[in-house]
Parts: structure tokens; C-alpha cells; sequence
């Protein structure tokens, strides 16, 4: 009965995110078509911001199936659930108070359980951070974090629900929370609000300190698992960075050139890497490869990187050579096909040497391993004495593996055949 309930629980909680998101998505439609701005480019928003909320759950029904009652699998179930509300209710407080007024009921309800849910999934991302990927704590000191997170999210709700005033503008209208509470009490709420949106950055820090720890002092399988977790995060952090540059460079989305749309649209939702990798490293599927992924993922995205310094580089200091010299504005054809000859030419040594400081700066094991056999191989097109190439074997198999016994057999000379006749 037990388990029955529990299954009960689960897919009750996986079929409200999933109703939340298609009706938040119905809603948000008719108030994009009440202002005739439903477009293509809201299609695409819209289905990405719903796989976004909806894969978090989808992977935690994945890991409580293979790994029954796993917290890191009911964490990934409830996270989103916060947002889900929060979207469903922005979306009907929209439509049945500003686009098409009067037509839906509760319409105010809608917008304080816009104000408070998405506190919740904070929390619970938090404790993500601090838990993963066994579902314990680092250490028993870290108890008083997990107790300062639940105050935090306590506050941070019941302040949110009841702090007076304007709603957040992200909702798309000036509208007052309908619960506000009047007086000195309801100034205490409103900065209680301003101090726990301040806090969320630093929790945050913690959590990322605790998967650092945690990764330092791991090791075997658990030590790949947090591999798998920490580069996935560090990477949307990173285009979450790379997205806020771009977007402060053109001022405004209307003014991003093309590719630059395409990678913020991309970039928003580049958080469904998080629960792919977490799931995979819990279930230790191929687990061992992430070194492989995060090898490439260092060289080529350097070279990339390097690779377009070099060619806008190029280019651009030509065509300002080139306008101080003739005047002439355009760049010519010529120089555009160089630049992109001399790209491809240093794409393979440029590649090259990447790939040696990455193998000499985070894998300096294998890096040493394989100048061992190199050197080794080396040796064997010069060296003819049997004793020192046993030696030599020896010394590289202790180096390369690093077995904790090494024992060379040699198969003895049994002479040369002899004949019917000898």
C-alpha cells in the first residue's frame, strides 16, 4: 500500500507541471493573440520554456525507477513544480485581467499565487546543490545550511504572499498584490522581500562550495557522478554569462542581429543540461566518458574561441588599415577568402598545442602516460639488449597503470628443432 501510494504521489505531481505548462501555454496564447504578437518566435519561446519546466520531472520518474525513493529523484520531481505554478498563474492573471477582463474567475487569486511559488523551487535547487549525488549531506556541520535554506524559504514566501504593493513587472501589467497586508507590518514584509531576493546569490555560492568540496574529496564512481553534475552547471552558468554580455553589449533583444537571437533563445534554456547530466551520472550509464566530453568540450571550445579572435581580428585590422590608407569602406573579397585560408591552416596546429596544455593541465596523469610510451616505443626501435627492454617494460607498465605488483614471465629459448635425422 505503501508503494502504491507513493506511486500515487508521483504521478500526481508529474501530471499537475504538465497540465500547469499546457494550460499556462493555452492562456499565454490568447493573450499573445488579444495583441496580435503570436508569432513563430513565441511558438519557439513557448515550447522551449515547456521542455525546460517539464524535463526536470520527466528525469526524476526516470532515476525513482530505477533507484526507488533516491531524494536527488524526488528533488528533480518537485523542483519545477514552484515555476509551473508561477507561469500558470502569470499566464491566467494576464488574460482575466488584462487582455480579456472579466472572462475568467479568480483572476486575483491568480495573481498572488504568482508572487510566492517560484521561492520554493529556489530552495529546493539549493538543496540540489547540497545533496547531490547521494542524497546526504556533505557532513553534519552542513546541517545548519540545510536549516538556514528552509528559514530562507520560509521567509521568502510568506513575505512574497503578503507584502503589499505592486506585483513583480515580470507579469506584464501594473497590478497590487490583492493580499497585501496594510500598515507597519506589511513595511516589514515589503523589506523582508528586497533582503531575501538579495540572499538567493549567495545560497547559491554555498551549494556550488558544497559540490566543490564534495568533488575534491570524492572519489571512484561518486567522483565521476559529480563530474557529470558540476560541468553541466558550469556550463549553463557559463552561457547564462556569455547571454548577459550579449544582451548588454545590443541593449536590447530587437537589436541582436540574428545569430545572437538564435543563441539567447538557445541560452535560456540551456538549464535542461542540469537534470540530462544529473541523470546519467545517477544511474551510471557510460559514466566513465565525461572525461572525454569534458576534454573535447575544453579543446574545441578554445580553438573555437581563439579561431574567431583571429579571423575578426584579421579582418577588422585590415579593413582599418585598408580605409586609412584608400578610403574605401568595403572590405575586399580577397582578403575575406585569406582570413578564411589562414584560419583552416592553424585550425589542425592550433588544435594540436590546445589539446597539450589541456593534457598537461587538468589530465597530467595521462599526459605523462602516454609521453611514457612514447619514449618507451621509442626505445624499442634502438634498443637490442633483452634484459634492459625487460626493465624498461616493467618501469612503464608501474608508470602507465600503476598496478600494485608487476611480474615479467619470459617464455625460455627451447633451441633450434630438430630432425628425423638428428
Amino acid at each position: 500500500m505503501r508503494s502504491r501510494a507513493t506511486a500515487v504521489l508521483l504521478w500526481s505531481i508529474v501530471a499537475a507541471q504538465t497540465a500547469l505548462v499546457t494550460a499556462g501555454l493555452v492562456l499565454e496564447a490568447l493573450v499573445r493573440s488579444a495583441s496580435s504578437s503570436l508569432d513563430a518566435g513565441y511558438v519557439t519561446e513557448a515550447v522551449g520554456g515547456a521542455a525546460s519546466i517539464l524535463t526536470f520531472p520527466a528525469v526524476g520518474v526516470f532515476v525513482l525507477s530505477r533507484r526507488q525513493g533516491h531524494p536527488i529523484g524526488w528533488i528533480f520531481c518537485l523542483a519545477n513544480l514552484g515555476w509551473a505554478i508561477n507561469n500558470f498563474a502569470g499566464s491566467y492573471a494576464r488574460y482575466a485581467l488584462d487582455a480579456n477582463p472579466g472572462s475568467l474567475p479568480a483572476g486575483e487569486l491568480a495573481v498572488w499565487l504568482y508572487t510566492w511559488p517560484g521561492f520554493v523551487s529556489v530552495a529546493l535547487f539549493v538543496f540540489l546543490g547540497l545533496l547531490f549525488p547521494d542524497g546526504t549531506l556533505l557532513s553534519r556541520r552542513w546541517r545548519f545550511v540545510t536549516w538556514l535554506v528552509v528559514g530562507w524559504s520560509v521567509v521568502a514566501t510568506l513575505a512574497s504572499a503578503f507584502a503589499p504593493g505592486p506585483v513583480d513587472d515580470t507579469i506584464g501589467f501594473r497590478v497590487d498584490n490583492p493580499l497585501g497586508v496594510a500598515g507597519p507590518v506589511g513595511g516589514v514584509l515589503a523589506a523582508f522581500t528586497g533582503v531575501v531576493q538579495l540572499l538567493t546569490v549567495p545560497l547559491f555560492a554555498i551549494a556550488a562550495l558544497c559540490l566543490i568540496l564534495r568533488q575534491r574529496r570524492a572519489t571512484g564512481q561518486q567522483r565521476q557522478q559529480l563530474k557529470w553534475f558540476t560541468s553541466s552547471v558550469a556550463l549553463v552558468v557559463a552561457i547564462y554569462v556569455a547571454q548577459a554580455v550579449i544582451f548588454v553589449g545590443y541593449g536590447s533583444l530587437t537589436a541582436m542581429p540574428g545569430w545572437a537571437r538564435i543563441f539567447y533563445a538557445l541560452s535560456i534554456r540551456s538549464d535542461v543540461l542540469i537534470p540530462i547530466a544529473a541523470g546519467v551520472a545517477i544511474l551510471r550509464y557510460r559514466l566513465y566518458e565525461i572525461d572525454i566530453i569534458i576534454n573535447r568540450t575544453l579543446v574545441y571550445g578554445s580553438l573555437t574561441l581563439l579561431l574567431l579572435v583571429v579571423y575578426f581580428g584579421s579582418v577588422t585590422a585590415t579593413q582599418a588599415l585598408l580605409q586609412s590608407l584608400t578610403g574605401q569602406q568595403r572590405l575586399p573579397q580577397l582578403v575575406i577568402v585569406v582570413s578564411t585560408l589562414v584560419i583552416a591552416a592553424l585550425f589542425s596546429p592550433l588544435r594540436r598545442r590546445i589539446q597539450a596544455f589541456i593534457d598537461r593541465r587538468f589530465y597530467r596523469k595521462k599526459y605523462d602516460a602516454a609521453n611514457t610510451l612514447e619514449e618507451f616505443s621509442a626505445k624499442l626501435r634502438d634498443e637490442t639488449d633483452l634484459d634492459s627492454l625487460n626493465v624498461e617494460l616493467v618501469t612503464v607498465v608501474r608508470v602507465t597503470m600503476q598496478p600494485e605488483h608487476v611480474s615479467l614471465w619470459l617464455r625460455p629459448d627451447a633451441g633450434p628443432k630438430r630432425g628425423p635425422s638428428d
